[in-house]
């Protein structure tokens, strides 16, 4: 059954990994509904993306599992 969740995924590093972010978001982008993006957070290169994804349990699964293996990210998920 497809169910939503609104994800953040904070990116350390940004010149070194939100490339990696992208293409794996690109991968994802049928279950992607919403995307906010915030660049250099606190003035560091951090940034911040807010998604909201729709799909099923192993879609979301699988956009989660992914973005958690590139370096410097940390992601988190609140099922709707």
């Amino acid at each position: 059954m497809e169910a939503c969740a609104v994800v953040a995924v904070r990116i350390g590093r940004r010149s070194e990994s939100a490339p990696k972010v992208q293409e794996v978001l690109t991968r994802h982008g049928c279950i992607i509904m919403a995307r906010m993006g915030i660049h250099e957070l606190s003035c560091q290169e951090e940034g911040l993306v807010v998604l909201v994804v729709c799909g099923t349990e192993a879609e979301r699964a699988a956009l989660l599992d992914e973005l958690r293996v590139v370096p410097s990210v940390t992601v988190r998920a609140m099922e709707l």
